[in-house]
């Protein structure tokens, strides 16, 4: 493993091995691009002698492509390797541009142009085909064939930190008659895994290789307002119950530093189509930790998903649409089958027949006005250590009156 010369960040799972991607300011300062590297962050205009660093976004740099995202990469861990022969030339040429985490803001790392959700966890689908459809095959015929998906809406993406405020909208009346227009009252979460796209797509012609078009990984947590969307989804899917907020981490994890977690996806029955067969192991290791209110609640592992994200990209694209630099794609909902794995409230909660106890006595169906979540991630790295993905967090906020 390279080790670094900057200080503590062999310790931390922000090593050299990780290096991720987002946008910080200071005081005072315009946004500017940076990678971090342990308790830090490593301006990029200067040291790279590139101003395209400096615009407050990523997105100029993803749209370079496959090869510059490689070797911008390896440059920056040979200027922060402890064994490059330049070391100490290098430690005095970065150090002016090191900057403690503590001094800066974090900022929404990309443009976001398009925004899509799937639904590719087989657990979390199961679980809740089986509460809402019970005596019924909980999964729709199509669920096996294809990654099922909807599209969100890129403008209410936030960047981690951002209050989140419980949505007001319709929902059904707990007498059963008419709906009633008011604040959501089962606020949920949805620990998802994040895709950022690089490189475009023209229109009319399907993705190719996945790590040509997607840079790298973010956590999203992407909240739903559980009574608003029951009462309006049907007959044409998600829609106010689901975009008035999505958090994102403020840290794109680049592909190649997930080269240690890369493992072949779960086994599909039946067999996907040509177009969604899998050529290249996909499937990602990585641990989720959920956390309400600072109590850990859930760890939904993302290896036990049904769909990979190579499965999402070619599906988005078979129909003839493009990609842009920025676009975001998200995994769905992350559960494993451990009734500790669950990615969301409601199957924690079983829809709320079985409150989740925290251990100060409280419980929780769904989210009360004041609660804060956070979502973590790590993933292998090299010689068995753990990279870290970033976290994402939010706290709920009441309706406005």
């Amino acid at each position: 493993m390279i080790r670094s010369w900057v200080p503590g960040a062999d310790a931390s799972p922000y090593t050299v091995a990780n290096l991720p991607y987002g946008v910080f300011s200071r005081p005072g300062e315009p946004p500017r691009a940076g990678v971090r590297i342990g308790d830090h962050v490593l301006d990029l205009a200067p040291v790279l002698h590139d101003e395209m660093f400096a615009t407050g976004s990523l997105n100029g740099f993803l749209a370079r492509g496959r090869t510059a995202w490689r070797d911008t990469r390896r440059l920056l861990q040979r200027l922060l390797s402890a064994d490059a022969k330049e070391a100490a030339a290098n430690r005095a040429a970065l150090q002016p541009h090191l900057i403690p985490l503590r001094q800066v803001r974090l900022h929404l790392p990309i443009e976001i142009g398009d925004y899509v959700d799937f639904y590719c966890s087989l657990e979390h689908a199961t679980n809740l085909g089986r509460m809402f459809r019970p005596g019924d095959e909980p999964l729709k015929p199509n669920w096996r064939h294809l990654p099922v998906g909807y599209h969100g809406r890129s403008g209410t993406v936030v960047v981690s930190g951002t209050p989140v405020t419980r949505p007001r909208g319709q929902r059904a009346s707990a007498s059963g008659g008419e709906p009633v227009l008011g604040p959501s009252v089962r606020l949920d979460i949805e620990a998802e895994l994040g895709f950022v796209v690089g490189t475009p797509t023209r229109l009319g012609e399907s993705a190719g290789d996945f790590a040509d078009h997607v840079f790298g990984v973010t956590l999203v947590n992407d909240w739903s307002a559980r009574d608003i969307q029951a009462w309006e989804y049907v007959p044409l899917g998600p829609f106010l119950g689901k975009s008035f907020a999505t958090s994102i981490s403020p840290w794109i994890t680049p592909l190649e530093a997930l080269s240690d977690a890369r493992l072949p996806g779960r086994a599909q029955d039946p067999e996907p189509m040509d177009y969604l067969r899998r050529r290249e192991p996909w499937g990602l290791d990585i641990s989720l930790e959920i956390t309400l209110n600072g109590e850990p609640i859930s760890t939904p592992p993302y290896r036990d998903m049904y769909w990979t994200p190579d499965q999402m990209l070619a599906h988005m694209t078979v129909n003839g649409a493009s990609l842009r630099t920025g676009d975001l794609f998200a995994s769905g909902t992350v559960s494993g089958a451990d009734p500790s794995q669950r990615g969301s409230l409601i199957e924690m909660s079983w829809n709320g027949a079985e409150p989740v106890k925290l251990s100060d006595g409280q419980s929780r169906s769904f989210l009360e006005d004041g609660d804060t979540v956070t979502i973590t991630a790590t993933a292998p790295g090299p010689n068995d250590t753990r990279i870290a993905l970033g976290e994402v967090t939010g706290t709920v906020l009441p309706t406005p009156s």
